[in-house]
């Protein structure tokens, strides 16, 4: 019995360490993902970076092109954005998540539009 019930453990172990699975995003997620990072008053990404079709945008931080390419793992952009000084303790770029400035699904919304760049 006993060794039923560790392996019963180990089996829920591996399956919960797996990586999340995304649903693909509808139109209305991305365009909900543009919106919040072209606002001035959410993402605000814009301000430091040049994008897309954005206008009056920044040079401080790269150019936000070919996202899927330069972050395959779409965990590790989640978690640049969510707080970059974990990465930089140097950066500029406001921690998002960790600020409250963002929430959880508000970033995966952006991510979903950084993903069509």
């Amino acid at each position: 019995m006993r060794k039923g019930l560790i392996s019963v453990c180990l089996t829920t172990l591996a399956l919960s360490a797996t990586a999340p699975v995304f649903a693909e995003p509808t139109q209305a997620d991305i365009d909900r993902g543009k919106e919040l990072a072209y606002s001035r008053k959410d993402g605000n990404c814009l301000a430091c970076h040049k994008m897309d079709d954005g206008k009056l945008t920044g040079n401080i931080g790269p150019e936000l092109a070919d996202m899927k390419a330069r972050f395959p793992d779409r965990e590790m952009l989640f978690k640049r954005i969510w707080d970059e000084t974990q990465f930089n303790p140097m950066t500029v770029m406001p921690p998002f998540g960790r600020h409250m400035i963002l929430s959880e699904q508000e970033i995966n919304r952006i991510i979903d539009y950084l993903y069509t760049l």
